[in-house]
């Protein structure tokens, strides 16, 4: 059943009494629809006992936004209750003349504009609402934690909801522009500028994947003809045991295919990729800038203040309001230092679980008894590692934003914009540890620190670490972001849509049962009404009301989840894009269907995001900056360390057959074997790492040395002087790449400016033009006054 409530019937009398003649010629006017709309509506399980304490604060809030001469009609159907809530008209024009005199927000749209927005209704009411207190101190959020009031919620406009699914939430507009403007009128800003992020992040993904591909196609084309993968096929090699007690010594040559693998994600292409990846980063934020600013000119917010506008909604909200004080403990500070300090350790400490875990699950692999799983139990091992890197980063994803959110909390910031802010900087730092301790293992000290032969290093005496391939170890660091990167989006994608896809699927049927009740009313009368300006029937009410509330619930940070997956997927697009060329063809293709997906998520599947006023992606770019300053260190260190191109380098021109003067020869001839170091299995430590059954061939016989990956001499296993010329050369190469890219990033950064000339003198000429407005205004003031 559902009822309007007499309470209120009798409360709008007496309003209607005392207002008198205002109340009249109010109900004259020809437009009412901003009146008839309703701003907010509050959810609440109904009681019926009304000397529960929750009932009693339910009463004193509704009571609190009457006093504010808010408009709130109660509606009860079966075990819910719904209070609609609707602002009068002297809120906005507080809120307009307060932006004409504010500093920073005056150049606003919304001071001239004929009709208050809706989504600037929204976000006023949303304000109010969230800074009444009732008389035990206690505000909306935290009634709705005590479960005084079960869910709020804005309400989607049923014909502009509908526009926006013709031109933009839908499959079939996959390929279209986005009508940013129309989401902007919607959504607000904030949204807006997301999606313009997103789109120009996408475009400018188009070059970046093309130039991957070819770098891709460019190996592929020498597949065959390469003299290193030549030399790894038909090498005659015998190599040392890659694990304890099952595995065998092993031919060079069995491992032909990974070489080849190698080679199409190790190759000269990918030092000139890297550097214009890293370029392409800066260059996008500079475009990004000047796109911006384009449209929040237009938009007229290009001056706006987060911090003023929040001022200005509390004058509207109570005169006699007090500003939040700018306040700094050294001691909480301190506190959140160490805190962020134990959690990153925490984060460490799970990548070295990882690590063990992949040590550990070669070993148990290369037990097995399946052949192809002892052959390849590295690889899989590297595989299993990263899949559960992948859930590892789902939970932890999840304990990342409750400790964030609890150290945001200590820090008692200023305002939401200052805590929105910390919580991204604070949440970016979890992730980023989380998402990539596990890849700087593989890219950095994989194979490193493994020791050799005799001197084998061990987890708790028993386990080896795991050793690099003969052909490099960045086939590892591409296997591992692969991995994630397909998983992550894949999967990220399905669950983002298929859950709340289902959740709205099955709450359908209430609201299409009520259609049916409202019969004629529904069809005639109120479709009538929206044209005239009248207020809806109760069950056309509550029939949208319940349509919005059976939604998906959505929150301040909603758009920040959105965000956040995102920067993540720009920072495995630049940070580590040397060790895997592809990366920025997967995030394209993802991009396209992420667009919509979101688009049809937010319009069709979840209740209405508040609407925020913004002029940029807030903290976000700070992040950006920062993450193209790590692709340049990142990837510098991938080639110059982890590559073998900087090895294969100092062999071309220092070791090798070109260098010695040698004609008819291919330069890179004999450089495999030029890695490889020996072991002789008469050294009594070399011999306490391996059983006899592993010292025997496939052939049935024992070998007296094998060898292994590194520069050593033979007989003492000094590290050569090759070595150390190579260590040179890639220092002396990474200081290089890194000072190169930084100049053509600064260079950049100055060719593109910030902001285009057209925006500039537009901002010009329309302040000129305030000011001229202005001093007509003064002079009619002073004409009329005489």
């Amino acid at each position: 059943m559902y009822f309007k409530d007499p309470e209120q019937d009798d409360i709008e009398l007496q309003k209607r009494n005392r207002d008198g003649f205002d109340n009249t010629m109010e109900a004259l006017l020809p437009t009412l629809h901003q009146q008839r709309t309703y701003d907010y509506v509050l959810v609440t399980d109904k009681v019926e006992d009304q000397e529960d304490q929750k009932f009693l604060k339910q009463m004193a809030f509704i009571d609190h936004l009457r006093k504010k001469n808010m408009k709130v009609t109660k509606i009860v159907h079966v075990d819910k209750v719904f209070y609609g809530v609707r602002a009068p008209k002297e809120i906005f024009d507080k809120y307009r003349y307060l932006l004409k005199v504010s500093d920073a927000c005056n150049w606003s749209g919304d001071r001239k504009c004929g009709r208050i927005p809706h989504s600037t209704r929204i976000r006023v009411v949303h304000y109010i609402l969230h800074h009444t207190y009732i008389n035990t101190g206690e505000n909306l959020r935290e009634l709705q934690e005590k479960d005084v009031f079960e869910a709020t919620f804005c309400l989607h406009e049923r014909n502009k909801q509908k526009v926006l699914k013709q031109k933009w939430a839908r499959w079939s507009a996959l390929c279209t522009t986005q009508p940013v403007d129309d989401v902007r009128s919607y959504f607000g800003e904030k949204v807006a500028l997301y999606y313009l992020w997103l789109g120009l992040y996408t475009i400018l993904l188009v070059p970046a994947a093309i130039l991957g591909v070819i770098v891709f196609l460019y190996a592929l084309a020498f597949f065959n003809t390469s003299p290193l993968i030549k030399e790894v096929c038909e090498s005659d090699t015998v190599m040392c045991p890659r694990c304890d007690k099952w595995c065998q010594v092993w031919q060079l040559r069995d491992t032909c295919t990974y070489a080849k693998v190698s080679h199409l994600f190790d190759n000269e292409g990918t030092v000139a990729f890297a550097m214009f990846m890293a370029v392409w980063a800066t260059i996008f934020l500079e475009l990004w800038k000047r796109h911006k600013a384009t449209f929040v000119s237009k938009w007229k917010v290009f001056d706006w203040c987060e911090e003023e506008e929040e001022l200005i909604l509390g004058v509207v909200n109570d005169p006699n309001c007090h500003p939040k004080e700018f306040r700094h403990s050294y001691l909480r500070s301190t506190l959140v230092l160490v805190l962020v300090t134990l959690m990153l350790v925490l984060i460490i400490g799970l990548t070295q679980a990882l690590v063990v875990f992949r040590v550990v699950a070669a070993v148990l692999l290369s037990e097995g008894t399946w052949e192809f799983v002892r052959d390849h139990a590295n690889t899989l091992a590297v595989m299993l590692g990263a899949v559960l890197h992948y859930f590892t980063m789902q939970v932890m994803t999840r304990v990342n934003k409750a400790v964030a959110f609890k150290l945001c909390e200590i820090e008692k910031t200023q305002s939401f914009a200052a805590t929105e802010r910390s919580f991204t900087v604070k949440m970016f730092t979890f992730q980023f540890f989380t998402l990539f301790s596990s890849l700087i293992y593989v890219a950095f000290f994989l194979g490193r620190i493994n020791g050799r032969p005799g001197s084998y290093v061990r987890i708790s005496g028993k386990w080896r670490l795991e050793e690099c391939h003969p052909s490099g170890c960045l086939t590892d660091l591409f296997i591992q972001m692969a991995v994630i990167m397909l998983l992550k989006q894949t999967l990220n994608n399905i669950f983002e849509f298929t859950v709340p896809w289902f959740k709205s699927y099955f709450r359908r049927t209430t609201t299409e049962k009520l259609e049916r009740k409202c019969g004629h009313c529904y069809k005639n009368a109120c479709r009538e009404e929206e044209k005239r300006g009248h207020d809806p029937c109760d069950i056309c009410k509550l029939r949208d009301w319940l349509r919005n509330y059976d939604l998906n619930e959505v929150n301040s940070f909603s758009l920040f989840n959105e965000f956040l997956e995102m920067i993540v997927q720009f920072s495995f697009t630049t940070i580590f894009v040397a060790a895997f060329p592809l990366a920025p063809l997967l995030a394209l293709i993802n991009n396209i269907f992420e667009i919509r997906l979101d688009a049809i998520k937010m319009v069709s599947l979840e209740r209405r995001l508040v609407p925020k006023k913004t002029n940029d992606i807030g903290i976000w770019t700070k992040v950006l900056e920062a993450i193209g300053v790590l692709a340049v260190i990142a990837n510098g260190l991938v080639i110059g360390v982890s590559s073998d191109f900087i090895p294969r380098l100092v062999y071309h021109y220092h070791y090798g057959p070109c260098a010695s003067g040698e004609a008819d020869v291919h330069c890179m001839k004999g450089y495999i074997n030029d890695t490889l170091s020996t072991a002789h299995i008469t050294d009594l430590n070399v011999r306490k790492d391996f059983l006899p059954s592993q010292l025997i061939t496939e052939s049935g016989f024992n070998v007296t040395q094998c060898s292994y990956k590194d520069y050593r001499n033979e007989f003492d296993y000094s590290l050569t002087s090759q070595f150390w010329l190579i260590m040179a050369v890639r220092f002396a190469f990474v200081i290089l790449f890194e000072h190169v890219v930084v100049i053509f990033k600064f260079i950049a950064a100055w060719f593109v400016p910030d902001s285009p000339m057209v925006v500039k003198n537009d901002r010009l000429k329309d302040k000129l033009s305030r000011l001229k407005e202005e001093l007509q205004a003064m002079k009619y003031s002073q004409s009329t006054d005489v």
